[in-house]
């Protein structure tokens, strides 16, 4: 089972250098309700940005000190306000018992038998990533990459 620091084998590709934003920590993002643009966390130092990957972001306490971090960090980096995002009460990615239209749209042109056990078989933090990467504004390259890595396909 993978622990909040590590990360997905489909960004291997630049986790190491992390020029860009993992999903773990677009997870956090999206938690605390902060829009952080990759041209922000490109000003970022690399200690910034494995803080980010490091800090807990899952109760309410932490989440706020997560928030309030990152809108320092913006500011201090960036020399900008960072945008907030709305923060849902109930996400689709904590709910196991329906799979979201775009996920199941996307597996369907992906060409993969993708049901309900599938889904429930997920963490929550495998199901935000599905969903993220199966949304039209992103790209979709590694739709399928999750999917073998979560052993769905």
């Amino acid at each position: 089972m993978k622990t909040m620091t590590d990360f997905f084998q489909f960004e291997a590709d630049f986790v190491d250098s992390l020029r860009c934003i993992p999903m773990q920590v677009r997870y956090k993002l999206d938690s605390c309700g902060i829009k952080l643009k990759l041209h922000q966390w490109s000003k970022f130092t690399e200690s910034d940005r494995r803080q980010l990957v490091e800090l807990p972001c899952q109760t309410t306490e932490n989440i706020q000190n997560y928030r309030e971090y990152l809108q320092q960090l913006v500011q201090k980096r960036a020399g900008e306000i960072a945008k907030d995002l709305p923060v849902e009460d109930n996400p689709d990615w904590e709910n196991s018992t329906t799979i979201p239209d775009s996920v199941a749209k996307k597996a369907d042109e992906t060409g993969v038998s993708f049901n309900l056990e599938n889904w429930q078989t997920l963490t929550a933090i495998q199901r935000f990533v599905l969903i993220k990467l199966s949304r039209s504004n992103h790209e979709n390259r590694n739709f399928l990459p999750a999917l073998k890595e979560f052993q769905v396909v």
